[in-house]
Order: C-alpha cells, then sequence, then structure tokens
C-alpha cells in the first residue's frame, strides 16, 4: 500500500514539473528571441554611432534597446520564479523519497533478520510441522515462498527509490546552477539598461542642438502619418458606400423579382410565395449589415473573428516602434496610433495577415498604401517600397504584398499595420499573434 502512495506522489510530482518544464520552454525562447533582437539592434546601432550626426534613429534604436532589455528582464524573473517553483518541487521530491528509502530499508532490515533466525531448514520444518492441520501447514509453506520473494521485491524497491532519489539531486542541481546564471544575467542586463538610459539621455541632449531640423523630421511624421489615416478612412468609406449602393439596388432588384413573381401567381389563380425573412438594406442599414450582406462577406467576417488573437504579424521580423493609442515623441508631443509602427528589415516582405480581397493600392506622400477587405474587417499596410498585387486581386494568408519601404525621417525601414472593424480602428495587439 505504502509502495502504490509513493507511485502516485511521483506522477503528482512529475506532472506539475511537467507544467513548469513548458513554461520554462516558452520563456527560454522568448529570451533567445530577445537575445537575437538586442544583437540586431546593436549592429544597427553601431553603424548609426559612426555618424557624429545624431538622428532619431539612434534615439529610436536606443529606445527600442531599453524597451527590450525590460522585456528581457521580465523575462528573466519569470524564470527565476519558474525555477524557485521547481527548486521547491524538487526538494519536497527529495525529503519524500528519502523517507521512503529510509522505510523501505528500516522494513527490509527486519526481513533480513527475520530470514536469518530462520535460515536453516530444520526451523522452516519445524515451523511447518508446528501447524495444527494440513491447511495451516500449506499456508505456512506458501507464505515462506512468498517470503522470500517480497524479500527480493522489497530488494528492487530500495535500488529504484535511490535511482529516483539521484535523479532528483542532480535535477535539484541543474536548477540552482541554471537560477544562478539567470541572476547573473539578470544582473548585467540592468547595468546594460543603466548604460542604454544614460546614452539616451546624451542623445536627446545632443538632438536638442539640431532642434529645428529635428522637429522638421518629426513634423514630417506626423503629416505622413495623418495623410496615411486620411487615406484608409476614406478608402473604407467608399467601399462601405459602394457595398451600400450594390445592396440597395440587389434589394430592389429583389423586390421587382418578387412583385413580378407575385402578380404571375395571382393571374395563375395560385399561392404567391413566401416573402423573403431577410432584412432588405436601407439608409438605417449599419455599416455591419451593410458589410455583410452578402453569403461570402459574411463567411469572411466570421472566420476573421475565429483567428483573433491568432494573425500573423505583417512581417516575418520585426519590433514595435509606437502601438495603438496615444504616445508622447521625442519632443514631447502626444500623438495619437491608430495601429502599429513596426520596425522591420530593410527591403522586407510585408504580407496580408488573413485572406481578402484588395480594394485600394495608392501612393501616399512617396510611399504605397495597401487596403485589404476582409468581410466587413479592413487591414491596411502602408509605408511600402514596392507593391506586388493590385486592386481586385484576392488574396490568401501571408502573401506577399509588397516591400518595406525606409522612413526618410529616422532612416529606419518601418511598416504601419493598421486594422479596422467597419470604420472602427481595432488594437491589432487582440488580433496578433505573439511574436
Amino acid at each position: 500500500m505504502k509502495f502504490f502512495k509513493a507511485v502516485l506522489f511521483l506522477i503528482c510530482v512529475l506532472g506539475v514539473t511537467n507544467a513548469f518544464a513548458q513554461s520554462s520552454a516558452e520563456l527560454k525562447r522568448r529570451r533567445e528571441k530577445l537575445n537575437d533582437e538586442l544583437d540586431q539592434l546593436n549592429r544597427e546601432y553601431q553603424e548609426t554611432a559612426s555618424n557624429k550626426k545624431v538622428s532619431l534613429k539612434q534615439l529610436n534604436i536606443l529606445k527600442a534597446q531599453i524597451n527590450l532589455r525590460e522585456e528581457k528582464i521580465t523575462n528573466i524573473n519569470s524564470e527565476v520564479r519558474n525555477l524557485d517553483n521547481q527548486i521547491s518541487q524538487s526538494n519536497n521530491s527529495v525529503r519524500s523519497l528519502q523517507g521512503q528509502l529510509d522505510q523501505l530499508k528500516k522494513e527490509y532490515a527486519g526481513m533480513v533478520l527475520f530470514a536469518y533466525r530462520n535460515q536453516s531448514a530444520y526451523n522452516k520444518l519445524m515451523f511447518i510441522f508446528a501447524a495444527k492441520d494440513f491447511n495451516q501447514a500449506y499456508r505456512r509453506l506458501k507464505y515462506l515462498q512468498q517470503f522470500g520473494t517480497y524479500r527480493e521485491r522489497q530488494a528492487g524497491y530500495i535500488q529504484g527509490t535511490q535511482r529516483d532519489l539521484h535523479v532528483k539531486i542532480n535535477e535539484l542541481d541543474h536548477d540552482k546552477k541554471e537560477k544562478n546564471n539567470l541572476l547573473a544575467n539578470q544582473e548585467k542586463e540592468k547595468e546594460e539598461l543603466g548604460k542604454a538610459k544614460n546614452t539616451q539621455v546624451k542623445v536627446i541632449s545632443d538632438i536638442s542642438k539640431q532642434q529645428g531640423e529635428i522637429k522638421q523630421q518629426q513634423r514630417d511624421v506626423r503629416k505622413r502619418i495623418a495623410q496615411t489615416n486620411r487615406a484608409i478612412s476614406n478608402a473604407i468609406a467608399r467601399e462601405i458606400e459602394i457595398a451600400r449602393r450594390e445592396a440597395e439596388e440587389k434589394a430592389r432588384a429583389e423586390a421587382r423579382a418578387a412583385a413580378a413573381a407575385a402578380a404571375k401567381a395571382k393571374a395563375e389563380n395560385r399561392e404567391p410565395a413566401a416573402p423573403s425573412t431577410k432584412p432588405a438594406i436601407t439608409k438605417s442599414s449599419t455599416n455591419s449589415q451593410i458589410l455583410n450582406a452578402t453569403p461570402e462577406a459574411a463567411r469572411l467576417s466570421n472566420d476573421f473573428l475565429g483567428n483573433r488573437g491568432r494573425l500573423p504579424w505583417p512581417v516575418a521580423n520585426g519590433q514595435l516602434i509606437h502601438g495603438f493609442g496615444v504616445y508622447t515623441d521625442a519632443d514631447g508631443i502626444r500623438n495619437e496610433s491608430d495601429g502599429y509602427e513596426i520596425r522591420t528589415n530593410a527591403n522586407a516582405p510585408v504580407r496580408a495577415v488573413f485572406e481578402g480581397e484588395v480594394k485600394v493600392v495608392t501612393d501616399v506622400a512617396g510611399a504605397y498604401l495597401v487596403l485589404i477587405k476582409h468581410g466587413e474587417y479592413f487591414t491596411a499596410y502602408s509605408n511600402l517600397k514596392s507593391v506586388s498585387v493590385s486592386a481586385g486581386q484576392k488574396v490568401s494568408a501571408k502573401q506577399n504584398l509588397g516591400t518595406a519601404a525606409t522612413d526618410p525621417s529616422t532612416g529606419d525601414p518601418t511598416v504601419i499595420f493598421t486594422l479596422n472593424k467597419g470604420k472602427v480602428p481595432q488594437n491589432p495587439k487582440s488580433w496578433l499573434a505573439d511574436n
């Protein structure tokens, strides 16, 4: 019974350990990805640092480095907490296994002593012949046979428990070493973070000496973003109006057909067909009703919604410069972003996040904008140097749309991604998968 309890305990411990291991593996993968991104930023910063003239690009790289280091420190904290839990579980396992081993050894010692006292064949025979009757003698004979088998089995349990104990002690030592390495790595990252923040202060100070030029760059950026947002908003409004007119015309055509069918049924003295229960598109219809007026559009909307949180990023590799909502630029001016501004590699392919139909391909402030319709949802990809699709073309998820352009103000290859439900901008964080 004790053995089965021990097995049950080990199964529970292994289950918990496995859950921790899975989480630790994910955290480790994220830490390694952050390391790769930091290495890339360090290389790019060294390239910009060789230029005596301080630029917004340097400041943006420093901001990205600081954000990544802060995220890495948070990631390490989570890894350390996981290891603390694993160490605690391992300590409990070691104590439990040691207690089981002590108990098994104690029981085995008692069996050995009993066997020693009854080792002679004479004593065994006397034990059997001292029985009251034949049945009792038979049971005593079976007992002696089972006792030997049980003693061998107990010896096997002791060896197995010793092996498990040795494995757990090794795991415990490994976890402690890994924790110490992580803590050392964390201290190093904190030191690098402090250096990056000091460098950022110096760069901001140097930039302030070029304030006139920098302010003009920032005005150009804000102007370009405003132009892009207007182009997207106007394009979506046009698509909604086109969909409204098409739906209204279809409704009128269906009404005329229904009236003609009713008149024919009356002339032939038949019952007219039951009127359609589908609501007609009118001036008071919502944008959602208009954009989902056809079965194909409704299906695409449902499929797009069903992939919320799992959509791929519009670039394979990228770091977020500005997220959705209000942010403050280097000049202290508050801005509002309708989507994600993503820093990526030079000439990086830009891809569709979901299947849909390209509705707009246009030039905005010297760079291309691509707008794709997914039922009642729209995704927009701006600041493209080149495009490989055209309006009216059906595209699939991850299909190449073009290549990222370099922002003339910052020198960074960037892509601006926005997602709308009808006319309402959505936060891409809720829709895109973890990068």
